[in-house]
């Protein structure tokens, strides 16, 4: 085995430990970092994102201007995909050799973990609302109806993830969407994961495209002779992903900005290092920009899930530990805290995508968290229970985002609009108000439209 090392890279150096072979799992102590250091570890792989937007602003002009051909080569180019004369929308046969060549025992786990998450957003379905009467004579309402068309990225490069697609196309059919679209990118041989085609058929999806990557943000956005545009991109993706949408948000609507995968686990010192240490290498396999932290005001447990980290890191294989290595040195590792007080406060300034509660009082613990995409109680709450198949989504805001955005539901797919009423009597209990605020305002054409109504001039 290679060597771990517990280590920091702040005055005060190391806390209690031992080299150990394997892979660099940082301990910091936060209140010892720098000014810098800490804007490091808050801002996470929002910088690797501006480094890319560049190279990303040439591919969607390239989709812009070559359409269908630009996707093609892009496609070959960057996803070492051959497409050769395989159209870009997923044709029936391959939903069929997909259902047939899918492993009982996945589809199986498809039927179960979709029939929960369409139970969880049921509930998020909107009921028709009643013109409530705010004055006598005044009413108001507001009313929700789908958004037209929507695109759900479905991401691929470092595995095959079904669960995102579910995840995605199951609020959006609740919602009503009339046109939904999926980009994924394809395998080596052009074909699209057989899991996800099933799962898109379990929705009820059947436009499916093989094209993944900023590319298909941009087709998407601006439309291709083979995929037309939608008026919402919702999915999560890496930076490049995340770039593109950035960038385009001024022609298409990006939805929940949810970029590389992100965690957070806030332990006292009574969880079980063991299981602490499994869970905290649950996002950081996604990638080596994902973010993955324990948060503890306890040395001792710092030490020990560092060490029991070694252990499992040596069991994976590549490219998995690989990425959880450069996680656990990079974005990621563990953070000591002064007490838990210091620690809760990291974890609403970070707002992290994912927060895991492993402290003996859970719930109590919970009444002090203000910003988090998904919040896991206990021991027996790991992120991978909720990320397939407990019910409530697992496309979460990631950046620090959680400050403002919400999970990916129903609402995602819907808008309001507002419903107004009123009678003769309750504009003629409106008009004095609503003119004195016109005059005020400087709209004489607002106020004339009240004091003209009944037929010709009257009294200013």
């Amino acid at each position: 085995m290679n060597k771990i090392e517990l280590s920091t890279t702040v005055a005060g150096g190391q806390l209690p430990g031992r080299s150990r072979q394997a892979m660099n799992v940082r301990i910091r102590r936060w209140d010892r970092l720098g000014a810098e250091e800490r804007e490091r570890v808050l801002k996470r792989s929002e910088s690797d994102i501006e480094e890319v937007l560049p190279a990303v602003r040439g591919i969607i002009e390239r989709v812009r201007a070559e359409g269908d051909a630009a996707l093609r080569a892009l496609a070959r180019e960057l996803d070492r995909a051959e497409l050769g004369r395989l159209p870009l929308r997923v044709e029936r046969d391959e939903f069929r050799r997909a259902r047939e060549t899918l492993p009982a025992r996945v589809r199986s786990a498809l039927d179960y973990a979709i029939e929960n998450v369409r139970r969880f957003h049921e509930h998020q379905r909107p009921r028709a609302a009643d013109l409530i009467e705010v004055r006598p004579g005044l009413y108001a309402a507001e009313r929700a109806t789908p958004i037209p068309s929507a695109g759900l990225y479905v991401p691929r490069g470092r595995g095959s993830f079904p669960s995102m697609l579910y995840m995605l196309a199951i609020p959006a059919r609740i919602a009503g969407v009339e046109e939904i679209r999926i980009v994924t990118p394809p395998e080596p041989s052009g074909a699209v994961d057989a899991a996800c085609l099933v799962a898109a058929e379990l929705c009820g999806v059947e436009e499916v495209y093989r094209s993944g990557g900023a590319q298909a943000i941009a087709a998407l956005a601006y439309g291709t002779e083979s995929i037309r545009p939608v008026a919402k991109v919702v999915g999560p993706g890496s930076r490049y992903v995340a770039a593109a949408k950035r960038l385009l948000s001024s022609v298409i609507d990006g939805g929940v900005p949810a970029g590389p995968s992100e965690s957070i686990i806030l332990a006292d010192d009574s969880p079980d290092p063991y299981t602490v240490a499994l869970d905290l290498m649950i996002e950081a396999e996604h990638g080596s920009d994902s973010s993955a932290l324990l948060v503890t005001p306890s040395e001792t447990l710092a030490e020990r899930v560092a060490s029991h980290v070694e252990a499992l890191a040596a069991t994976m294989s590549e490219p998995r530990r690989t990425y959880v290595g450069d996680v656990l040195s990079g974005y990621g590792g563990v953070l000591v805290t002064g007490d838990m007080e210091e620690a809760i406060a990291f974890v609403n300034e970070f707002s992290p995508e994912h927060l895991q509660i492993r402290t003996r009082e859970p719930f109590a613990a919970l009444s002090s968290i203000r910003h988090a995409g998904e919040i896991l109680l206990g021991e027996h709450t790991p992120f991978s229970a909720a990320n397939y198949a407990i019910g409530a989504n697992a496309v979460l805001p990631t950046g620090g985002r959680a400050k403002t955005w919400s999970p990916v539901s129903v609402r995602d797919f819907m808008k309001r609009t507002s419903v107004v009423f009123a009678t003769s009597e309750g504009l003629r209990d409106l008009a004095p108000h609503v003119t004195a605020l016109a005059d005020y305002e400087g709209f004489p054409a607002h106020a004339a439209a009240i004091r003209r109504r009944d037929g010709g001039p009257t009294a200013p």
